[in-house]
């Protein structure tokens, strides 16, 4: 494939609303991920779900950031409306994500990563929705 095709092929899929949500939400992901393993593995954290809530935090950062300068760029929304909204939706979802761990990992002593992967197929469906239509308000 010629290199003007593929810039092509890469614009075209970047143009995509959902490909830039899709790219941010696994960039987000492979930062929380990676501090909630820190947390437990290297700092010796006992419990999976006061990780997780940390965890969090960092992958929220980056999301919002991906969010606003990548995903829907098309908002006029002023940044400080965005934050407070985007820190209200994210601390609903990260108080879900991490009580879903706690109970998962902490109570019924499931593998973490197992449900760290169940908690984060919702927190992609209630992020998704909640800033496209709440936040950002594309």
């Amino acid at each position: 494939m010629p290199t003007s095709a593929l810039r092509n092929t890469v614009a075209a899929l970047l143009a995509q609303q959902s490909v830039r949500y899709l790219i941010n939400g696994l960039a987000a992901t492979a930062v929380h991920f990676i501090v909630l393993s820190f947390n437990l593995k290297v700092l010796g954290w006992g419990s999976a779900g006061i990780a997780n809530l940390v965890a969090a935090m960092f992958g929220i950062s980056v999301s919002f950031l991906g969010s606003r300068y990548f995903v829907f760029q098309g908002s006029v929304e002023p940044l400080l409306k965005q934050m407070y909204r985007f820190i209200f939706l994210y601390t609903a979802i990260a108080l879900l994500h991490g009580a879903l761990m706690y109970v998962w990992a902490d109570h019924y002593r499931l593998n973490y990563i197992a449900g760290f992967v169940v908690a984060t197929g919702l927190q992609v469906l209630c992020s998704y929705w909640g800033n496209k239509r709440m936040v950002f308000k594309v």
